[in-house]
C-alpha cells in the first residue's frame, strides 16, 4: 500500500499515502474547516463546551484511524465529529436537569455522557456480530444498497434546509432585506468558488486537492466588505487554555432513561457510518483504478467500521464530549479533492485538539461567516445526497423491481419529508415518549422503516421480482 516511486497521472492521495508536512497540514485543516460548523452547533444545541467537544472529537478520530491501522494495516480515511441524532435525547436530559445558561454544568454533562458510553457499547456490539457472522455479506442482508443508498440521500438532502437557513440568514434571526442579500451574496460566491475551484482545479497539481478551503477564503475575503466577519470576537480568548474535561457518572437517578434514551439513539448512526464507509470505499477503489494501483476493498470492513464508531463514542463519553458519528461532509470533501490520506485525517484530528487549547486559533476559525458555511453546506450537503445515488447505480440496485422502489421509497418520504417538514425534525408520533419526549427522529425512523420492509421480504420471499430494463 505504500506510495509508489511513479508519479500517478490522476492527482489523489489513497488512504495509506502520506503527503508531504505542508500538503498535509493544508489537507487536514480543510477537513476541520469542512466539520467545524456541525460540531460546534452540535455542542451549543447540546450544551457542551465548544473547545471540550474539539479537542475530544480530534481524540476520537484520531483512536479511530489509528486502531483501524492497528487491526487491518489500513487506514479507514472518515473524520468522526459530534451528531444530530443525539440532540432531542440530550436535550431531555437537559431539560430534566433545569440546565438554563448556554453551558451544562459539569455535573450534569457527566450524568448525560454515561448515555455516549452506552451508545459505544453499541456500536461495538453490533459491529463484532458482524465481523464474526460473515462482513459485508452478513450486512448486505440487514442493511442492503437499496437502504444504504437512500440514508444517505436522506442525510445530505435532508440537511438542505439547514443549509439554505445559513446562506439566508435565517437560522440567526436575519430579517433586514439590505442584510439578507449580504448573506446570500456571501454564500453564492463561496459555492460558485467551490464549483470553479472543484470543476476547473482538476489536473492542476496540489492546488485542485483544496477546492473547500479555497473556496472558503475567497468566501472569507468577500464577507469582509459585507460587514459579515465579526472581527470583534478576536483577542478575548487567552493564548492558551485548558478544555473542561468531565467523566461519566453512573449513580445519578437519571442514568436508567440516559442509557435507554441516549443509548438507543445508535440505531440511527449505524446505517448512516455503513453508508458511509460503503461511498467511501466505492470512490477510494475508483482513485486506486484510475492510478493502477492495488483497491482497498474497504466495505470488507463494516464491522470493524462500525466498532470504531463505537469505540469513538467512549472516547467522547469518557471525557465529557458529544457523542459522533462519521462525517458525510467530510466524505464529499475527500471525493471532491480526491484526497483519502488517512495521515492527512490524522492531521485533522490534532488540528482539532489544538483548537481546544489555542485560544486565536479557535477564534479565527470561529470568526467564519455563517453564510460562507451556508455555500459550502449547499455544496457538501448535496454531494452527501449525489453519493447516495451513486451507491445504488455502483451497487446495480433494481429500481424496477417493486420491493425495491417501496424500501427506497419509504425511507426517502419518511427521512427527508419528516426532517424538513417537522420542528427539528421529529415526527410527532406518541409512543415511547419517555424515550422520544419530542417524537421520533425521521432520519432514524426512515431507516429503521427500511430496514423493516427489508427483512419482511427476507422472511416472505415475494413471488417474483421484476427483471431491469436493458440498455
Amino acid at each position: 500500500m505504500a506510495t509508489t516511486a511513479k508519479k500517478p497521472a490522476v492527482m489523489g492521495y489513497l488512504p495509506n499515502d502520506v503527503p508531504p508536512f505542508g500538503q498535509m497540514v493544508l489537507l487536514g485543516f480543510q477537513h476541520v474547516l469542512t466539520m467545524f460548523p456541525a460540531t460546534v452547533l452540535c455542542a451549543i444545541l447540546m450544551k457542551f463546551p465548544v473547545s471540550t467537544v474539539l479537542t475530544i472529537t480530534g481524540l476520537g478520530t484520531v483512536v479511530a484511524l489509528l486502531g483501524s491501522k492497528f487491526a487491518m494495516g489500513k487506514y479507514i480515511p472518515l473524520y468522526y465529529g459530534s451528531s444530530f441524532s443525539y440532540i432531542a435525547a440530550v436535550t431531555a436530559i437537559m431539560q430534566a436537569k433545569g440546565v438554563e445558561g448556554p453551558v451544562a454544568p459539569p455535573e450534569v454533562i457527566s450524568v448525560v455522557t454515561a448515555g455516549f458510553i452506552a451508545t459505544g457499547t453499541i456500536n461495538i456490539i453490533v459491529g463484532l456480530i458482524i465481523r464474526l457472522s460473515g462482513g459485508k455479506e452478513a450486512i448486505d442482508k440487514i442493511l442492503p444498497p437499496i437502504v444504504t443508498g437512500p440514508v444517505a440521500c436522506t442525510i445530505g438532502i435532508g440537511l438542505g434546509a439547514a443549509a439554505l437557513n445559513m446562506a439566508s440568514g435565517a437560522c440567526c434571526g436575519v430579517t433586514d432585506p439590505v442584510m439578507q442579500l449580504k448573506w446570500w451574496a456571501a454564500a453564492t460566491v463561496t459555492l460558485l468558488a467551490a464549483f470553479i475551484f472543484s470543476v476547473y482545479l482538476q489536473g492542476k497539481g496540489f492546488i485542485g486537492m483544496l477546492p473547500i478551503l479555497l473556496a472558503a477564503i475567497f468566501g472569507y475575503i468577500v464577507a469582509i466588505p459585507l460587514g459579515l466577519v465579526d472581527f470583534s470576537q478576536f483577542g478575548k480568548e487567552a493564548l492558551i487554555r485548558a478544555p473542561t474535561i468531565t467523566f461519566p457518572v453512573f449513580n445519578d437517578p437519571l442514568t436508567a432513561t440516559v442509557i435507554v434514551g441516549v443509548g438507543i439513539m445508535a440505531i440511527a448512526t449505524i446505517p448512516e457510518s455503513t453508508a458511509h464507509l460503503y461511498q467511501i470505499s466505492l470512490y477510494v477503489d475508483h482513485l486506486a483504478e484510475e492510478q493502477g494501483r492495488e483497491k482497498y476493498g474497504l466495505a470488507r470492513y463494516i464491522g470493524l467500521n462500525l466498532m470504531l464508531d463505537g469505540l469513538n463514542d467512549l472516547v467522547n463519553g469518557l471525557f465529557g464530549s458529544t457523542a459522533g458519528t462519521n462525517y458525510g461532509e467530510n466524505n464529499s470533501l475527500m471525493v471532491i479533492s480526491r484526497n483519502y490520506s488517512g495521515p492527512s485525517l490524522l492531521a485533522a484530528g490534532v488540528i482539532a485538539i489544538l483548537l481546544g487549547f489555542i485560544g486565536p486559533l479557535a477564534e479565527a476559525v470561529a470568526s467564519i461567516p455563517t453564510a460562507v458555511s451556508g455555500g459550502l453546506a449547499i455544496y457538501l450537503f448535496g454531494v452527501i445526497g449525489m453519493q447516495g445515488i451513486a451507491l445504488m447505480m455502483a451497487e446495480k440496485v433494481n429500481l424496477y423491481d417493486p420491493k425495491s422502489l417501496a424500501i427506497g421509497a419509504a425511507i426517502l418520504i419518511i427521512g427527508i419529508g419528516g426532517n424538513i417538514g417537522f420542528n427539528g425534525g421529529f415526527l410527532p408520533i406518541p409512543l415511547l415518549q419517555g424515550v422520544f419526549p419530542y417524537g421520533w427522529p425521521a432520519i432514524a425512523t426512515g431507516a429503521v422503516v427500511g430496514i423493516v420492509l427489508n427483512l419482511i421480504t427476507m422472511a416472505w420471499k415475494p413471488p417474483m421480482e421484476r427483471a431491469a430494463v436493458e440498455h
